[in-house]
């Protein structure tokens, strides 16, 4: 068999790219596993970004306008009227990205493994078959742990975590998610409670599993309430290159991975559009340089995580005064923007109060600012 492209992995920025290429091209995509969905993924979108990609509204569950920010002794609230956010399910997500592309041309192989590259062509096993398809351009959209990197040989320069999350029963505040930042009880990284409903939240974190338990009791949920438990890796930093030959990476197999948050749908999404422009021109060259503001917000966030993690929980306690304080709340209401932090960020430090005060309290963080 033979195409113009074969995307292996059909996670979201798999199946994105099949949706930008299907109708212009000859398009496969392989999928190992036997259905759509199955990894830990709290799913939230900002909806700026999740209008402007026109990804499938069908998989919209819970809709956020805003946030609760906690540390061990504060909090305070971030808030707007129209929605910031969207939780969405990330087995219909794919789904539905999936029969967008079936339906402009694209050929899907489920269940399927890609084993490797040999002569030019990828090796595939479908249960107890093994057959091979050659394409003019290969995509590894494969997850963090991806086969199509290694065989590229690809490098990582990154900070690898094991992620906890659950769907647990409980009462939250439907159109709110929660942060918390307490590094007496994780300090490689926050907990989020995003609600699905009035009725059930998404619960997680990265690091250790021990924190993860910890959290649950800190914040009242009962362990025996869970209803749903996955686990997961994430990469946070570089995977390079991001090109070899007629082979690109794409999405978690690329790292294209918020660092201030883990998230990675739409880093993913956006960096599609630049494979898809490169891969119909018929020259890849283009495509890792035109992901620059990807780039850029990864680099960010890199930073920013230093500081993170260099800083102690009095620190830490110092910054969300900070933040929440009636400035700096205006600021993040009118700026805030759930997929691009650096901008939110910016326009913090353009505030002179604010900047000195954060200055006093992390020279550092000022210069991840700038």
């Amino acid at each position: 068999m033979r195409y113009d492209v074969l995307i292996i992995g059909g996670g979201p920025a798999g199946n994105y790219l099949a949706t930008l290429l299907a109708g212009k091209m000859d398009v496969a995509v392989v999928e190992k596993k036997a259905s759509f969905g199955g990894k830990a993924c709290t799913g939230i979108i900002g909806a700026e970004s999740f209008e402007k990609l026109g990804f499938p509204k069908e998989a919209v569950l819970n809709k956020l306008r805003g946030a609760v920010f906690y540390s061990k002794i504060q909090s305070f609230e971030i808030k707007r009227k129209a929605p910031q956010a969207y939780v969405v399910d990330r087995k219909t997500f794919e789904r539905e990205l999936a029969k967008r592309a079936i339906k402009g041309g694209a050929d899907y192989f489920i269940g399927t493994t890609f084993t490797g590259f040999r002569n030019g062509k990828a090796r595939l096993q479908h249960l107890k078959e093994t057959f091979e398809i050659e394409a003019d351009f290969y995509v590894g959209a494969d997850s963090v742990a991806s086969t199509v990197a290694r065989e590229i040989g690809a490098r990582n320069e990154a900070e690898f975590l094991k992620g906890y999350e659950a769907e647990v029963v409980g009462s939250f505040r439907r159109d709110f998610t929660e942060v918390w930042v307490n590094r007496e009880l994780n300090p490689d990284f926050f907990f989020w409670v995003t609600p699905v409903s009035e009725d059930v939240a998404r619960v997680g974190t990265f690091g250790e599993f021990e924190a993860f338990r910890r959290f649950l009791t800190e914040r009242g949920l009962n362990p025996t309430s869970i209803v749903e438990f996955k686990a997961g890796s994430v990469g946070l930093g570089w995977r390079k290159p991001w090109v070899s030959g007629n082979v690109a990476l794409l999405g978690d197999a690329a790292l294209q991975i918020k660092p201030t948050t883990a998230g990675g749908i739409v880093f993913g999404a956006v960096c599609a559009h630049h494979l898809a422009r490169a891969v119909i021109e018929g020259d890849l060259g283009s495509y890792e340089s035109s992901c620059s503001a990807v780039r850029k917000q990864i680099s960010f966030g890199l930073r920013v995580r230093k500081v993170f993690r260099g800083m102690s929980q009095e620190g830490i306690e110092k910054v969300f005064e900070v933040l929440g304080s009636d400035e700096a709340r205006e600021v993040i209401e009118e700026y805030a923007d759930f997929d691009d932090h650096l901008r939110t960020f910016r326009a913090l430090a353009k505030k002179p109060r604010l900047l000195a005060a954060l200055l006093k309290i992390s020279p550092s963080l000022i210069r991840a600012l700038l």
